[in-house]
């Protein structure tokens, strides 16, 4: 059985958490390899809806070993809430299957804090996080002065770790025109959440290669999009960490032979949240009717996202630098009706036609799309899972996709139900 894993290859909420929580429930370890507390997976399990920011997708599924990886970044009063509202939903949290790496960095007050004085900035400039410190505490991780989970073990330097981190912080605030933080307050607050924390601290890289060893099958659970990535996505409207997925090897501790099958996660069409590029983009009737019928609102914002047309020269190259093998094609009932759809196959950048994204920020925003259109579908494709069941122009779509991208569907998701699947390739026999 083969390890997969799972990112997206858009601008994330390609619908990777019902992708993920159908994988799930096939593997035996689930683990998150990077990102904060600003993803939001959505899954329905026997009819009851649970919405996930930091906790693995295998949470709420019996048997299951969840693992936050070190790659992640934790905020951990926002762990143990989650943690709290999905036990009131009858699931178990334990030690005994949710492991916490020690190394993580964790995310301060101070963190998010600093997010929405940088959104809030005189001069209008966003960047357009959600403000809950993933970034910043991401800063402070490369610059070697963040406080991990381990730390919270070691009252004695623990003082040290903060007044370090303060350093910085407090010089960055006041010169901002904010209040420094009190050392002693910051240090009262992690002794209080500190026991309740370090109950599921491990080394999570030990466990993940018990697990290997063990021939158990691993889902390794990416959060936000390749366009996303802080070295290969539109910069600097992106994220903080790198969500392709060579990161689950560096964000897990499990190395590179370990990921045997990648699955890029690809809406039918392309959404996209706060700031940035967006080629695609549709501001007419039928941008709003793609994000009614699609619902598309962010899992933990609640903001709405901006909808177009596929783009299959940004998905190609998500997967080249992804070294995605097969896509899950989510939201394909959200097209039905449609007269006609169109499909981005490249760019227009002055007189240059383009078959790749551009890297600089001007000509990210300057590109005008090139469109292939194809015939719509009238019937449903709602519930579907079997080809037969879809209408022929339906499945000219998808073939079509194939081709532009490069890459085999492996699989289509045509509702927001588990079992709403028509499946080519079962990534974990890859």
């Amino acid at each position: 059985m083969a390890n997969v894993v799972v990112v997206g290859s858009q601008w994330g909420d390609e619908g990777k958490g019902k992708i993920v929580d159908w994988l799930s429930n096939r593997a035996d370890v689930v683990a998150r390899f990077q990102g904060g507390h600003n993803a939001g997976h959505t899954l329905v399990v026997d009819g009851v809806t649970y919405k996930l920011s930091l906790l693995p997708s295998g949470v709420v599924r019996g048997g299951k070993l969840s693992i936050i990886g070190n790659g992640v970044v934790v905020d951990p009063w926002a762990l143990l809430s989650e943690i709290d509202r999905i036990t009131e939903q009858g699931v178990n949290v334990s030690p005994e299957n949710l492991v916490l790496s020690e190394t993580a960095a964790l995310i301060l007050p101070i963190h998010g804090e600093l997010d929405a004085i940088r959104e809030n900035r005189a001069d209008g400039v966003k960047i357009g996080t959600t403000k809950r410190g993933i970034g910043p505490a991401y800063e402070d991780k490369v610059a070697r002065r963040a406080i991990r989970v381990c730390d919270l073990a070691d009252d004695e330097t623990l003082p040290e770790r903060v007044n370090n981190l303060l350093h910085h912080h407090n010089a960055l605030r006041t010169g901002l025109g904010h209040e420094a933080v009190d050392a002693e307050d910051l240090l009262a607050k992690l002794r209080e959440v500190a026991p309740k924390v370090l109950e599921y601290a491990a080394p999570a890289w030990h466990a993940l290669d018990e697990a290997s060893r063990a021939d158990k099958r691993i889902l390794f659970e990416g959060a936000q999009g390749a366009m996303l990535d802080v070295d290969h996505g539109t910069y600097p409207f992106v994220t903080s960490s790198n969500t392709i997925a060579g990161q689950a090897a560096a964000g897990s501790g499990l190395g590179p032979r370990a990921l045997n099958y990648v699955l890029g996660i690809t809406k039918a069409y392309t959404t996209r949240v706060g700031e940035g590029p967006f080629p695609t983009e549709l501001t007419d009737d039928i941008g709003q009717r793609l994000g009614e019928r699609g619902h598309e609102f962010g899992t933990v914002t609640g903001r709405q996202r901006r909808c177009g047309w596929f783009d299959a020269c940004m998905v190609k190259q998500a997967i080249i630098i992804g070294g995605i093998d097969g896509i899950a094609l989510t939201k394909l009932d959200v097209l039905d009706g449609l007269a006609e759809l169109k499909i981005c196959t490249g760019y227009k950048l002055g007189d240059k036609i383009l078959r790749r994204f551009p890297a600089g920020m001007r000509n990210q925003a300057e590109v005008v799309p090139i469109y292939e259109t194809m015939e719509g579908w009238q019937g449903s494709t709602r519930g579907a899972r079997s080809w037969a069941d879809l209408p022929a122009e339906a499945v000219k779509y998808v073939r079509r996709v194939e081709e532009l991208i490069g890459c085999p569907v492996s699989m289509v998701s045509t509702s927001p139900e588990r079992e709403d699947v028509i499946l080519m390739r079962d990534p974990f026999k890859a």
